[in-house]
């Protein structure tokens, strides 16, 4: 969040409407129609119903209006364009008044399988879906409203928090295991990754181990956390979370799994 974007957000009209180029719209449907294919039967069934909801087209780029005109009538949320990268104060200011903010910019064809960014793909096939969810809606909300009664330097362990769930959850559908975190969703690399390769670890769902544990948005991951339900995430946040927010402090960072055997190759693509 602090390094310096290498995109220009899309400031939108007075009518909130952003104007993209056929381009524009070609990387989208590009990036769609190769997205859903690879998640095919590994997504949650959350995003697949949050897909329909929001009646995404695959030829253009959605209009975060037009999202928001769908959100607003099932969870109350919105969707605001904003620049690419924004401080951690800012977002949790805005998700704790269900607002999510989205980089309005899409990617350049020359940068397809990876991007540092985020972007209005990543923002709006990953994250808009289960912003439809009621559970899952509030879950986010929680985070952004802890977010603005922690101390400054407590916000990256939140953000910690945000990663391992939102970003790069896992979820326990029956005897499957399911992707529901954005980043995988939207990474053509990582939504094959995190459920097949033998590299990661698969661990359930600890808070305060999550407070702990080190990440990096340039690498596939190391560690996954799988829970059971939405509505587990929901209570956890709304349970004792300042004592173990505390605990986690006290006992520090988890030993870095990225510190040793780095493979210079092993860059995510989003």
């Amino acid at each position: 969040m602090n390094s310096t974007p290498r995109y220009v957000a899309r400031p939108p009209d007075a009518n909130g409407f952003i104007e993209y180029t056929p381009d524009e719209h070609k990387v989208w449907e590009t990036l769609y129609q190769r997205q859903v294919k690879l998640i095919e039967g590994r997504a949650c069934d959350a995003y697949y119903e949050g897909v329909l909801r929001l009646g995404l087209n695959h030829h253009k780029i959605p209009q975060c209006k037009d999202v928001t005109d769908v959100l607003q009538s099932l969870t109350g949320w919105s969707v605001t364009p904003v620049a690419a990268l924004i401080s951690f104060k800012e977002f949790f200011d805005l998700i704790a008044n269900r607002t999510f903010p989205a980089a309005s910019f899409i990617r350049r064809i020359e940068d397809l399988d990876y991007l540092q960014e985020p972007d209005i793909f990543h923002e709006i096939f990953g994250h808009g879906p289960l912003l439809t969810d009621p559970a899952f809606a509030a879950f986010t909300e929680a985070v952004g409203q802890f977010g603005k009664t922690v101390l400054p330097e407590d916000r990256k362990m939140l953000a910690r928090l945000y990663w391992f769930t939102v970003e790069f959850g896992l979820i326990q559908h029956g005897p499957d295991l399911k992707i529901f975190g954005a980043g995988i969703l939207s990474s053509k690399t990582e939504s094959t990754y995190a459920l097949d390769s033998e590299i990661p670890q698969r661990k359930p769902f600890d808070l305060l181990e999550v407070l702990r544990m080190p990440y990096r948005y340039d690498q596939l991951q190391k560690t996954y956390f799988i829970i059971n339900s939405f509505d587990e995430l929901y209570n956890m946040i709304n349970g004792n979370l300042n004592e173990v927010f505390k605990e986690a402090k006290a006992l520090g960072m988890l030993p870095d799994p990225f510190a040793e055997n780095h493979d210079p190759d092993d860059v995510r693509s989003c």
